[in-house]
């Protein structure tokens, strides 16, 4: 039965356009060609990158950051309640003002006390700077090494500076030992991404990374056993030319350098538009969809490869959405404040709280000074716009 289904997924007519076959791309007269068997050695690779991630955040990142002066909120933990614990972990980690009553009834706590536990409890889910910073430094340092080896790579390629190119004698393209090293890379940078999943900070996107981290990978892998890897690593390069920008934006955020992120983050706008909004659909989608069956009619390959492409380019308008609306937060208040996908500290605040009020207004504290005597009747005075006579 495995047979059969390999054999039935490897047809000629749903790689290669029609007229051509496997046949034609196995290796003959020193011309090496790419075979999807090729891809298996991405897989130890992604371990690979995986341990050397950690060892980078453990050895370079975290001294990195305190040297920086990134400093981690202090945070009060949450007493310990059995109660309120299962409440958060099975049913859920906001709930709404009728359940708080009920649970501060069960637990014989006030309301106050209740919302001021799940504040507490949720802020110790949430990561640290430091974590945070580990986590941009790494991908800082993989986007900037691959967008420059990518353009090195390709600099010197006809394809690089006219897409068209890229359809030349497709499919008997030789495999350059370089384009698939650089690759293999990306690949492999992508499934270590899929494996850190569990482990890196949640973000509200976090469905849409998902999404383009299995996009990705599903592209990379099916550009090279297709033999469409000239197309592919402009994809690839135009991703990484903004992506880089994006994670030293975060890192100067980290460190509160407020001038340096805000310049970082309007020249990541402008490169993030520029590559995804304008060079991306009139170049890579116009080529895909029109330039590359103009000497072969459309196949399966065609279809899929698009399908997938068009799926990126949604994902481009999404994440394009989310920029303008920091980019209109940034022109109100005249910095960047945060990552409208992060979750932020929360405070009383920001929870919600019940405070009770004086009659003036003022809140009473947990420890509010004594209604009665005579300093207390003073700055009742005070409060009332009197002033104490001399």
């Amino acid at each position: 039965m495995w047979s059969r289904l390999n054999e039935w997924l490897w047809q000629d007519r749903f790689w290669l356009p029609p007229n051509h076959t496997w046949a034609d791309l196995e290796d003959r007269d020193g011309l090496v060609y790419a075979h999807p068997q090729d891809l298996l050695a991405a897989l130890p690779l992604a371990l690979a990158l995986v341990a050397m991630r950690f060892t980078f955040e453990r050895l370079v990142g975290l001294p990195l950051s305190r040297w920086l002066g990134v400093q981690n909120q202090a945070r009060r933990p949450a007493a310990p309640n059995a109660t309120l614990e299962k409440h958060f972990l099975l049913e859920g980690w906001k709930p709404d003002k009728p359940r708080i009553a009920v649970l501060a009834t069960q637990c014989g706590l006030t309301l106050r006390q209740t919302q001021r536990w799940f504040r507490r409890r949720r802020n110790q889910d949430r990561p640290c700077l430091t974590k945070k910073f580990c986590e941009a430094s790494w991908r800082f340092l993989f986007y900037l090494c691959s967008f420059i080896g990518g353009l090195s790579v390709l600099y010197h390629e006809s394809w690089l500076w006219r897409p068209a190119m890229c359809w030349e004698n497709y499919p008997n393209q030789p495999l350059k030992p370089a384009l698939y090293c650089w690759y293999l890379l990306e690949l492999s940078f992508y499934i270590s991404l899929l494996i850190t999943l569990p482990f890196d900070i949640r973000r509200k996107d976090f469905k849409e990374q998902v999404a383009h981290h299995l996009v990705t990978i599903i592209l990379i892998t099916f550009s090279y056993s297709a033999n469409l890897l000239r197309i592919g690593s402009l994809v690839l390069l135009l991703h990484d030319a903004a992506d880089y920008l994006l994670e030293a934006c975060k890192m100067f955020n980290y460190t509160h350098r407020r001038r340096v992120c805000n310049t970082l983050f309007l020249l990541f706008s402008v490169v993030f538009f520029y590559t995804r909004l304008v060079l991306f659909p009139t170049q890579i989608l116009y080529t895909t969809y029109y330039e590359s069956i103009a000497s072969s009619g459309p196949f399966f390959g065609y279809y899929f490869f698009n399908a997938l492409l068009a799926i990126l380019q949604l994902l481009h308008v999404f994440w394009s959405c989310l920029i303008l609306r920091m980019i209109r937060s940034f022109v109100k208040k005249g910095q960047m404040e945060k990552d409208i996908r992060s979750d932020v500290e929360e405070s009383a605040s920001s929870e919600g709280e019940e405070h009770p009020q004086l009659k003036n207004g003022a809140a009473q504290g947990p420890q509010a000074a004594p209604t009665d005597g005579p300093r207390s009747r003073a700055a009742g005075r005070l409060a009332n716009g009197h002033t104490v006579a001399s």
